[in-house]
């Protein structure tokens, strides 16, 4: 009879048992030298994740990498070429370029990811129907059937009722036949990005009503920013999150022309959430247009404030996420006060 041991190998399979293998291999080489450890990996979780979660597990520190931060690494070895071995140096000298403690920190996922997924499934259906809503639009005007069809209104059951009633009444050529094809799928999936909608509102308020209590932050945009973050204690300040999202200004001075530029690096996931959660605070809270106001009244554009508003966005997350019920200045005040 199989031990228990025998059974786990089992259900992992023969590729999960050789990358568990692998991993026990590396912490039994990590140990045998000695003194304080830190795993610098690679940011690529589809791949490294097994290795980030052996290590984590068994109580060790790892950071994470940014694939970006190789390049310079890479350009500067002295052997040409790729290979795992290069790959390993190049991370490592990267992590000592950028300093351990800049570095985000390697987290289990749980919660956070099922959102992520839920959320990244639901970006697909609505690109998908946005892409069907594009050709029934063009078989429609072909028919000449949908001249009146408001502008974003083929995902509201009224005007999918409507057209389906007109396409009814036409002769079933292929063209037609292909425009009611397209709209039952346009219906479904706006039935399945409605589900998902609601299961995402349902997940992010039992782990962050907190946020959802902020002006201009819906459940998608929380859902956003929990997903990406996934784990605020991976950051040691609110300035690394900051960095992270891509929202920290870069100094672009010289001689006497003090300036900063836009950062274009960064995760452009949670760049995008702290964007919506801007321009919409911008439109529903008083503090917020105020502050936006002000902003521009001192000379910068209107995108150089939301700019502005961001970095102020991701560290009140930052703070949120790390105390449910902070006692930090409410995000009017501290609006005002810069």
């Amino acid at each position: 009879m199989k031990g228990d041991g025998a059974d786990d190998r089992d259900r992992r399979g023969p590729t999960q048992e050789v990358a568990h293998a692998g991993s026990e291999r590396a912490l039994c080489w990590a140990r045998r030298l000695g003194g304080e450890r830190v795993w610098a990996i690679e940011d690529c979780r589809h791949v490294s994740g097994r290795l980030e979660e052996a290590l984590i597990v068994t109580g060790e520190r790892v950071v994470r990498v940014a694939p970006k931060l190789m390049a310079g690494a890479r350009r500067g070895g002295r052997e040409r070429g790729k290979s795992d071995p290069i790959d390993a140096l190049a991370v490592a000298r990267a992590a000592l370029r950028e300093g351990i403690e800049t570095l985000p920190m390697a987290e289990l996922e749980g919660q956070s990811l099922e959102l992520r997924l839920l959320l990244d499934h639901r970006e697909d259906i609505v690109a998908q129907r946005s892409d069907e809503q594009r050709r029934l639009r063009w078989h429609l005007h072909a028919l000449q059937l949908g001249d009146d069809v408001p502008v974003g209104a083929l995902d509201r059951k009224v005007w999918i009722d409507r057209v389906a009633r007109r396409l009814a009444r036409q002769p079933q050529d292929a063209r037609v036949r292909i425009a009611r094809e397209l709209l039952r799928s346009i219906a479904v999936k706006t039935r399945q990005a409605r589900q998902l909608e609601r299961e995402i509102a349902v997940l992010v308020a039992d782990q962050a009503p907190q946020l959802l209590d902020q002006p201009g932050c819906g459940p998608l945009t929380a859902a956003k920013l929990v997903g990406e973050i996934a784990g605020p204690g991976r950051f040691a300040s609110d300035a690394k999150l900051a960095r992270m999202a891509g929202v920290a200004p870069i100094p672009a001075s010289s001689g006497r022309r003090d300036r900063h530029r836009l950062d274009r690096g960064g995760n452009r996931q949670l760049n995008c959430a702290l964007h919506r959660w801007a321009v919409t605070a911008g439109r529903v809270d008083p503090a917020t247009r105020d502050y936006l106001a002000r902003k521009q009244a001192e000379g910068k554009t209107r995108m150089e404030a939301l700019r502005s508003l961001k970095r102020h966005l991701a560290r009140r997350a930052w703070r949120l996420l790390n105390q449910p019920t902070p006692t930090a200045t409410p995000l009017d005040t501290a609006l005002a006060l810069t």
